[in-house]
């Protein structure tokens, strides 16, 4: 019965359809609202505010208080939405996702993707999983390629700000940049021309116009692909890297010569170590992370987006298509992010979504992070005030203070007592519009 409500509320927001009786509704014109929280987690303090209520005038939060003193502020004008037996928090920023992709556990999965869907029909079931993102309390996503696709995240962007479909707000890294025979579709006749999964770039000159193209038509951060072939060798997870140093320096100035940081999918320790040579401002994925690249990372003020259940999700399927490697490669993140953790790595939260089937929760991600040694507080400021400074949004998103956006969320329980929780978003605003509204189920 759930599951059903789910997608009805994604087909309400999707159309704009409103009734008395919907449980979700289509997204209301900035107003003045008084929200009643019974809980308010502090994410910034890491404590637990009870009995706060929250003035939010037009799209950012004005002011918060007791209950008397903010009615009173707010005047009879200002609608009340009761969460006074609710958790509220704010909107979750998810760091690494990829709504043009609906699973690839096996190669199979991916090629069908890309071979026998046109970039509109993606397009179409890309804004489905937009709409899945923000009713399961994602306000904010980084979604990190289009998996050959072109530059489809930037128009779905553009949808959503200009609210012609309902998501969440939407930093993009368009096509993403690897080099000639390391990325698919690959292994089919040579005859044929494949399509490509990301922008094939070979030598300094390529590179430095693709970072430029990719600016050009609206990546704000650019993607590229550091390693492959994951392997074990003396107890440490090794990679063949993609790029020469070289190619690698002129990837990482050109990008920030423009303004744009850059994220580097690097699971192995040589994909990881030369994306920490060349600059980077992320790490995603970063299985084969160790106690030198830890510290590297700290003193080089790189974060690390983890996406550990993807790797949960797509092990066993991967092991059985011929690469048992992948479910050694668990065991291997689990150490890693236990030791990040005690380290006091920056981790920022990424899911990998699209990666598996947005039928899937993202919110995930949280219960592995706690189980890995996380505390559930720290697993939230992670999509939260940490997830924001990574995108450098710190002074709009990730906590419930003045001037903020008022993107909030709430569940019915508490989720610094059970982290899956968040599994079960209720209410969900976005910039001072209510997006959708079950907090009347129990």
């Amino acid at each position: 019965m759930k599951s059903f409500m789910n997608y009805a509320c994604i087909a309400a927001l999707t159309i704009g359809f409103v009734t008395a009786t919907s449980v979700c509704r289509g997204a209301e014109s900035p107003k003045s609202f008084v929200i009643h929280a019974g809980r308010l987690i502090d994410v910034r303090g890491e404590k637990v505010l009870t009995d706060r209520s929250i003035w939010i005038e037009g799209n950012r939060i004005k002011k918060i208080g007791d209950k008397a003193e903010i009615v009173a502020a707010a005047g009879l004008s200002a609608k009340a939405i009761d969460l006074s037996t609710s958790t509220v928090l704010p909107g979750l920023i998810d760091c690494h996702t990829h709504v043009l992709l609906q699973g690839d556990v096996t190669a199979a999965d991916y090629d069908e993707q890309l071979l026998k869907e046109s970039i509109p029909f993606r397009t179409i079931r890309a804004t489905v999983a937009a709409g899945i993102a923000v009713k399961n309390g994602f306000t904010t996503i980084r979604d990190l390629e289009t998996e050959g696709a072109m530059y489809a995240d930037v128009d779905i962007k553009k949808a959503i700000e200009k609210k012609i479909i309902p998501g969440p707000r939407m930093h993009v890294a368009t096509r993403a940049l690897s080099t000639t025979g390391t990325y698919p579709l690959m292994g089919y006749s040579w005859e044929l021309k494949t399509p490509e999964g990301v922008q094939i770039v070979d030598g300094p000159d390529e590179i430095r116009k693709a970072v430029r193209e990719q600016v050009k038509f609206g990546a704000d951060w650019i993607k590229f692909y550091a390693d492959r072939r994951y392997y074990l060798k003396d107890g440490v997870l090794r990679s063949k890297t993609n790029f020469t140093e070289q190619e690698l320096l002129v990837l990482v100035s050109e990008a920030h010569r423009l303004d744009r940081k850059v994220a580097a999918h690097a699971i192995g320790y040589d994909g990881i170590d030369a994306a920490l040579r060349a600059g980077v401002d992320s790490i995603e994925h970063g299985d084969g992370l160790n106690d030198e690249l830890i510290d590297r990372m700290i003193k080089q003020n790189v974060y690390w987006c983890p996406t550990i259940y993807v790797g949960v999700y797509v092990a066993e399927g991967r092991a059985a298509a011929g690469a048992p490697i992948w479910n050694e490669m668990v065991k291997i993140e689990r150490s890693a992010f236990e030791l990040a953790v005690k380290k006091g790595l920056r981790i920022a939260y990424g899911t990998d979504a699209g990666g598996y089937p947005w039928t899937e929760n993202q919110a995930k991600e949280f219960t592995y992070m706690v189980r890995y040694g996380m505390t559930p507080m720290r697993a939230i400021r992670s999509a939260t005030v940490v997830a924001a400074e990574l995108l450098g949004v710190e002074s709009e998103l990730g906590a419930i203070e003045p001037g903020k956006l008022a993107d909030l969320i709430a569940v019915a329980r508490d989720p610094l007592q059970d982290i899956s929780e968040l599994e079960r978003v209720k209410f969900v605003m976005k910039a001072g519009e209510v997006v959708c509204d079950d907090s009347n189920l129990k």
